[in-house]
């Protein structure tokens, strides 16, 4: 019998509003990153202040992690995601206003807050619905939306900024909140949050938290480093050490890279539920590891970036369907979410929040292709932090 027969309609409602979710997350998300060139132009920003915006808001997503964790712990998965999906959409609307550099800050970071919320309220509500044999699988899917709102974020851009500017594109990153609140409502609790037993909230300082925080923290520093400023360098020019595509041309290259992020993603949940979740972690990293120095190093070729654009896609995104199975997998149900949320988004507050400024400020002095190359090392390391974690797969949540 195929295995999607094993899965109720209750378990697939749960995971189409956790990856509709996570879709938008990425939609709001990525306009910053493909608005970056034209708002660094209007308030002559260098790499490093442009880098030093997109890291407000991946600062401030680690205390979201754990506000809208705790929150998921206590009053419902689903009530989080809604609560973490309206504030990261209003503020997202609210960057329209921005009329400095501060007013851009401020409101990137508020954005924030609600962008660690969704991912900590969205994967354990999928995990603890979704049968064990078949978790890997539900996060590749949700995970697969953030591939999705990454193109529609590449399509918007393409068709907005040029016309009517980033403004008007900001504007736009209030629908999610619209969708959410009209969507999530009727969306239910999983059984065993419901029938848990209340006990005194706890701070989850063990080795395990610990060694999986540090490995989201170096993992989110590759992404972020890698991927907020994979559309400036194929857009900025050559003179920068970028590609030089430009705006409109570089989505070309975006929505390839995309959809092998898709695959990615989906791909990783079937094979970590057939051979574990550490072996395909390993895989993944080690193989984006090796692609990015060429991919940064490449921008004169734009065959050679369509090719491995991909592959690129494929291997440094798929990976991310490990943190939603795993770390759910390995705390307890009384603090799950907050746990969960706090391992994933200090690393993204830290790691990731670094990674924007670290990335732009070697750009400005070595070229944006080059800074790309130091991602790498991460990826590696990373892939070391893996090995001190024990493997998951089929752990049965309670």
């Amino acid at each position: 019998m195929p295995w999607y027969r094993d899965i109720t309609r209750d378990q697939w409602k749960t995971l189409a509003a956790a990856q509709l979710g996570w879709l938008l997350d990425a939609m709001d998300v990525m306009l910053y990153a493909f608005a970056l060139t034209a708002i660094a132009s209007e308030f002559h920003l260098s790499g490093s202040q442009s880098g030093a915006i997109a890291s407000a808001a991946l600062v401030t997503s680690g205390l979201g992690g754990g506000l809208f964790g705790y929150l998921a712990d206590r009053y419902g998965r689903v009530r989080s995601l809604i609560w973490s999906v309206v504030s990261y959409s209003i503020f997202t609307a609210c960057t329209a206003t921005s009329s400095s550099l501060a007013q851009l800050i401020f409101w990137r970071a508020l954005v924030g807050f609600g962008l660690g919320g969704e991912w900590a309220a969205g994967s354990v509500l999928v995990a603890e619905t979704w049968p064990a044999q078949h978790r890997g699988k539900a996060i590749g899917f949700m995970q697969a939306g953030w591939a999705i709102g990454y193109i529609f974020a590449a399509l918007l851009s393409a068709a907005i900024l040029p016309r009517y500017g980033w403004r008007a594109l900001f504007v736009i990153g209030i629908l999610p909140a619209l969708i959410a609140l009209w969507g999530f409502r009727r969306v239910p609790e999983p059984a065993t949050w419901i029938r848990r037993e209340k006990t005194p909230f706890r701070i989850p300082l063990t080795r395990t938290f610990l060694t999986a925080t540090l490995l989201t923290t170096t993992i989110l520093f590759a992404y972020w480093g890698l991927f907020t400023w994979i559309p400036a360098y194929l857009a900025s020019p050559v003179s920068r050490g970028g590609a030089g595509m430009g705006l409109v041309r570089s989505t070309g290259w975006i929505v390839p890279m995309q959809i092998g992020a898709f695959f990615g993603y989906i791909s990783f949940g079937f094979l970590a539920d057939r051979f574990g979740r550490k072996p395909v972690f390993l895989t993944f990293v080690l193989a984006a590891a090796a692609l990015v120095p060429a991919y940064g190093l490449w921008g004169q070729s734009p065959l050679a970036l369509m090719i491995m654009g991909p592959l690129i896609g494929f291997f440094g995104h798929g990976y991310f369907s490990v943190f939603g199975a795993m770390l759910a997998e390995l705390f307890p149900l009384s603090i799950r979410a907050t746990a969960q949320g706090l391992c994933y988004n200090i690393g993204r507050a830290l790691g990731g929040a670094m990674a924007p400024l670290v990335i732009g400020a070697a750009a400005d002095r070595y070229g944006i292709g080059t800074a790309l190359t130091l991602t790498s090392l991460f990826f590696v390391a990373g892939a070391m932090l893996m090995l001190a974690l024990k493997e998951t797969r089929g752990t049965e949540l309670s």
